[in-house]
């Protein structure tokens, strides 16, 4: 099978650099997309995937694979926030024990960023690491967590604690995948995007804002969500590509993680899906930088309304404000005991800043909550 309307992503790693592949029907090629990167038929390949996504999508995905004469089994595993732990990492492993994978082997996560968080993680680690293809299968994954190589597991301490990079070989977006997407994991996705809007791209946006619903794809409309698909990963591949390893740039990509990571470990892994919290973090950074006087309350009020129009929550949660406090002490962004926030400066910019107090963070959270 062939597409010939596919769209292609370089992301330009000056080593092992890859492309992200968009297109309707593209979860049907990626036997042909690994035959083209030079994959030779009898390949390993441990395919790990969900229920909810397994049952629509495997079989697609395995006889693309098989037609190009790959050694194919599934794993299916347990997903959820809640799952995203070393104790699941540990069932990847024993399946690829198990199916005897081997250096010249690879793993292929097909789901959404939890599926695909692990399977990075557990292909980082198998045998010092393997091969690994990304398939994501939701909206947030999509436009960002299957992009860059960041992978991990959450610890009781805080999220993402333990992991690695480790860049893919490929990354397959299929959008017809988000037609069984249930409509609470497509808002959480809209997080994802509104930020890029809000870190270089205003003209998303605005056009966002003229959307009458952008809260599901029949909203958007296909045109609109292929376009969204196409610029958010194309803004993930560029920051991606000038700073590979978060020295720098990369971290802007933070933008509401900061205290949306706080909203899930405080409120349990699983409450809060991770785009519902990174859209509750926006709202609390967005406070925080009028508080600062870096940006205006009216670009603030705009972010909210566009938040709430994409159907997320905007309202923060009642949270042990000396428990938020020790949270974000635990972050892994934290440099030399100093908070790092990305702080917006205006609708299509930001910037990192470090010389944030705890009493501006007790000021902000205050406010939040009156």
């Amino acid at each position: 099978m062939t597409t010939t309307n596919a769209h292609r992503i370089n992301v330009a790693l000056e080593r092992n650099p890859y492309d992200i592949v968009i297109g309707d029907g593209v979860l049907g090629t990626v036997g042909e997309e690994l035959s083209r990167l030079g994959a030779k038929p009898g390949k390993k390949i441990l395919v790990v995937s969900n229920a909810d996504v397994a049952v629509p999508y495997g079989d697609a995905c395995l006889n693309s694979l098989r037609e190009k004469g790959y050694n194919v089994e599934m794993l299916v595993i347990e997903a959820g926030e809640e799952q995203k732990l070393l104790r699941t990492v540990s069932q990847i492993h024993d399946a690829a024990f198990s199916f005897k994978l081997e250096r010249s082997s690879m793993m292929l996560a097909l789901g959404g960023g939890v599926v695909g968080d692990m399977t990075g993680f557990a292909s980082a680690t198998w045998l010092r690491g393997v091969g690994v293809v990304q398939v994501p299968t939701t909206l947030l994954a999509m436009v960002d967590a299957s992009i860059g190589g960041k992978t991990g597991v959450n610890h009781p301490g805080g999220k993402n604690l333990i992991g690695a990079f480790h860049q893919p070989n490929l990354v397959l977006i299929d959008p017809t995948t988000l037609d069984t997407l249930p409509i609470r994991e497509f808002r959480a996705g809209m997080a994802e995007v509104i930020k890029y809007g809000i870190l270089g791209d205003p003209d998303l946006f605005n056009e966002l804002e003229s959307c009458d619903d952008p809260s599901s794809p029949g909203g958007l409309g296909r045109t609109r969500l292929e376009s969204i698909l196409r610029r958010s990963a194309s803004a993930k591949a560029r920051i991606v590509a000038a700073d590979e390893r978060e020295g720098g740039l990369r971290a802007v990509l933070n933008y509401g993680h900061t205290f949306g990571h706080v909203v899930e470990a405080l409120c349990g892994y699983g409450t809060w899906l991770h785009g519902e919290a990174v859209a509750l973090g926006m709202v609390a950074v967005g406070e925080l930088a009028v508080q600062r006087g870096n940006w205006s309350r009216i670009d603030a009020e705009r972010q909210k309304r566009l938040i709430a129009k994409a159907g997320l929550p905007t309202t923060w949660p009642e949270l042990n404000l000396e428990a938020v406090l020790q949270t974000l002490q635990g972050d892994k962004k934290v440099r030399d005991g100093q908070l790092r926030f990305v702080i917006p400066t205006g609708i299509g910019s930001v910037e990192i800043q470090n010389d944030i107090s705890r009493d501006e963070i007790t000021h902000c959270l205050e406010q939040l909550a009156a």
